[in-house]
């Protein structure tokens, strides 16, 4: 096993923070402003409705364990998690359309940032980005880095798994009974993830390669 190289992961740490922090946060606060078109005002009553990142910061699942992973990875792999935001389902129009709404909202947002991130990066690289050292690289590394942190948390988050986001469009789709059952094992649900990206990692593989592609085809790279 190689050794880890602490110092190089800390000169690169801004590459990875500043892409997480803006995936995380504004894909809790996608989940709160559809909440609110559609009826529930909860995350905008309790402040949630903000891009200030200390409102949504978990230091756990936004910090210790995606660094960790990055640092463990070589850069390679991370994921992570903010504060949910809190939705009051009972007050949403459609209860159940409306919550496949809510729950699409925050995959559906990373992937406009991917999008967003793609188009720097292709900027970026008409610029002379694409050079080994200096600014430009830098922040070509860390445009990359947004792709790739926003597609594996939106295609993540859309594993048909509660409490996932993906969990909850399937109960929403689902007849009352199946989704009743779906629900019933939330408080399983993480462990369940755990170990299935554990065991068969090749499941969200198909996913990830595609929007990579995607995103970086338009940034002008193959």
């Amino acid at each position: 096993m190689q050794g880890i190289d602490i110092v190089g992961f800390l000169q690169k740490l801004p590459i990875y923070l500043i892409p997480m922090i803006f995936a995380i946060t504004v894909h809790e606060v996608a989940h709160g402003w559809v909440a609110k078109y559609r009826g529930d005002p909860t995350a905008m009553m309790l402040g949630r409705l903000t891009l200030n990142p200390a409102k949504h910061i978990d230091p756990l699942g936004t910090f210790v364990v995606p660094l960790a992973m990055l640092l463990l990875s070589g850069g390679r792999l991370a994921f992570g998690w903010a504060k949910p935001v809190p939705v009051a389902f009972r007050n949403l129009r459609n209860p159940r359309g409306d919550m496949i709404l809510v729950a699409v909202a925050g995959p559906a947002a990373n992937l406009l940032m991917a999008l967003g991130w793609s188009l720097l990066l292709a900027l970026e690289l008409s610029l002379g980005g694409a050079a080994n050292t200096g600014p430009g690289q830098w922040f070509a590394n860390m445009f990359y880095f947004g792709i790739t942190f926003n597609v594996l948390l939106a295609v993540f988050n859309l594993l048909p798994i509660p409490p996932l986001d993906g969990g909850r469009v399937l109960a929403g789709l689902l007849p009352p009974g199946p989704a009743r059952a779906l629900e019933s094992i939330e408080p399983y649900g993480f462990i369940i993830v755990i170990a299935l990206v554990y065991y068969a990692p090749g499941i969200m593989s198909p996913f990830l390669a595609f929007f990579q592609r995607l995103f970086l085809s338009v940034a002008g790279l193959s």
